[in-house]
């Protein structure tokens, strides 16, 4: 099966975005354990390896279509200075990621890929779950630091 060009873009935007986030939740991971937070480093490496998942199905999906995959733009790790700015920056590098998941979908439905639109479907709501674990987690900290202030 030939691909349309279009869909091709997408899975490699989603290939990308998804080498991305890998890059980002491991070096995250990374800081929590220098920082001494191995729980927290523990949930970044979790979420390392659930975005290589994405990116294996994005990748399988390329090479049912005749795609060779190649994640070559990668955007810059931006990790933060403390574990409420790098929930925060996940939460916008997940925002992307639906946003992006959803316009693929719809393409892919109107052009007629039904695979590749269910696959975008999957991601969608995979990444729409984690925002979710990011939402609580933000409130959770939030929370903390209220019953912290005098």
């Amino acid at each position: 099966m030939l691909a349309h060009p279009r869909v091709i873009g997408y899975l490699t935007q989603g290939l990308n975005h998804e080498m991305s986030a890998v890059q980002q939740y491991l070096t995250q991971a990374s800081l929590c354990e220098l920082w001494g937070m191995p729980g927290e480093a523990e949930n970044f490496r979790k979420e390392a390896e659930e975005e290589l998942v994405h990116a294996g199905r994005i990748i399988q999906r390329m090479l049912v279509l005749g795609v060779a995959p190649n994640a070559s733009q990668l955007a810059a790790v931006r990790p933060g200075r403390g574990l409420a700015e790098m929930l925060a920056l996940d939460r916008q590098l997940e925002m992307a990621a639906v946003r992006l998941y959803h316009d693929a979908a719809l393409y892919c439905a109107r052009f007629g890929d039904e695979e590749s639109a269910l696959l975008f479907e999957a991601l969608m709501r995979d990444e729409e779950a984690h925002l979710g674990e990011l939402d609580r987690a933000l409130a959770a900290l939030h929370d903390m630091e209220q019953r912290h202030v005098y």
